[in-house]
């Protein structure tokens, strides 16, 4: 079903009574795996049942992994180097995730005491970490040969961990229609020294064209994963350098909330005001007690997201990550702490043990012990 004749028929039936494949209903009695312990309260309202756990998670883990991790120069490497799209993709070639393992990741999410876990389904440089329908730029047609969203999805229903998909929404650095330099700022694109024939320039580019391509991804990852908590997005710096309207972020909304109610949306600080909650980096800068429900996002690495091999020895401590919880926990705020996953896929040693160490310090102090 293409994206017009879905809203007319969410205007049709109304929000609340919308059954698609791929989302079931109150009637049906689903509920997603992470909501077990809210059945009562998820029957008579999902999206509020998916808030108020959200508000009582207050830790997170967060990972980094993708195509940008081989470099091992974090995650803007593309932009950073000026790689033109033709030299970036050969870094698929490389791609074997060969030690991403679902199930050792979602168990370490539980002994550091998390209640969810985000992974970049695709990030800036448009790789897809999922068996997409939409583009061959993706795990499944690499090396890996493997949908690690379908694998890290299928551990977090088994062990009731919830699960977030981070989708790179404004910011584009592949997709020929995506918005351009000198149209939009917020490092829409490299600032390359002779022209990317990948993309379209001037009255050629459509971002129409990219809405939909856009549209139809968080489409699919909803009848895919219909059980995942939020779709998480990024890049907002593009469209708040211009007319934020063009991007029609209200109906990408709309859609989520029709196809799945349970789900949440965020976009940040906060795109329209409409999302669900808000993700800001490091810290929340309005005054007094956050209107949403609140997530800072920080990271383990000093200050890159993704991998980066020059701070091998210098991530941060279990002292640190306990500053955060209670820096965090002061707006009051979850905190969605950051892994940057190796090239093979693998989690990054310093982090696997400071994440241990923290968990053991909540269950020795409960978490009262540890925020005080």
């Amino acid at each position: 079903m293409d994206r017009r004749n879905f809203l007319q028929l969410v205007a049709a039936a109304g929000a609340g009574t919308l059954l698609l494949p791929g989302c079931m209903g109150k009637s049906q009695a689903y509920i997603p795996a992470f909501l077990n312990n809210d059945k009562d309260l998820y029957l008579q309202d999902p999206r509020k049942a998916a808030i108020e756990w959200f508000r009582n998670a207050r830790y997170g883990m967060f990972i980094h992994y993708g195509l940008y991790s081989i470099p091992g120069r974090g995650e803007w490497v593309q932009l950073s180097d000026k790689m033109h799209v033709a030299d970036y993709a050969k870094l698929a070639d490389q791609f074997t995730a060969e030690k991403f393992d679902a199930d050792f990741i979602t168990d370490l999410a539980l002994e550091a005491e998390m209640k969810y876990i985000n992974i970049t389904t695709r990030h800036h440089d448009s790789f897809c970490l999922w068996d997409t329908k939409f583009t061959d730029f993706k795990s499944t047609n690499s090396p890996a040969k493997r949908d690690l969203i379908a694998e890290l999805y299928e551990q977090c229903n088994k062990k009731g961990l919830g699960l977030y998909l981070y989708y790179s929404h404004g910011r584009d650095w592949r997709h020929p229609h995506a918005p351009n330099n000198g149209d939009w700022g917020g490092n829409a694109r490299p600032q390359y020294d002779t022209q990317e024939p990948y993309y379209k320039y001037g009255d050629e580019n459509k971002l129409e064209v990219y809405l939909e391509y856009m549209y139809n991804q968080v489409d699919e990852l909803l009848t895919m994963f219909p059980g995942v908590g939020a779709i998480w997005l990024d890049g907002i710096g593009v469209p708040l350098s211009g007319d934020r309207s063009l991007f029609k972020c209200q109906e990408l909304y709309d859609m989520i909330h029709a196809k799945q109610p349970h789900m949440l949306v965020s976009y940040k600080q906060g795109l329209l005001g409409t999302e669900d909650f808000l993700a800001p980096e490091r810290k929340y800068e309005s005054d007094g007690r956050p209107e949403k429900p609140l997530e800072l996002c920080d990271h383990l690495q000093r200050n890159k997201w993704g991998y980066a091999s020059e701070q091998d020895g210098k991530h941060k401590t279990k002292e640190e990550v306990i500053a955060m919880l209670k820096k965090a926990d002061s707006y009051p705020a979850n905190l969605l702490l950051n892994t940057g996953s190796l090239p093979s896929g693998e989690m990054h040693p310093e982090d696997v043990k400071v994440l241990r160490e923290v968990g053991q310090e909540i269950r020795n102090k409960g978490w009262e012990g540890v925020l005080s």
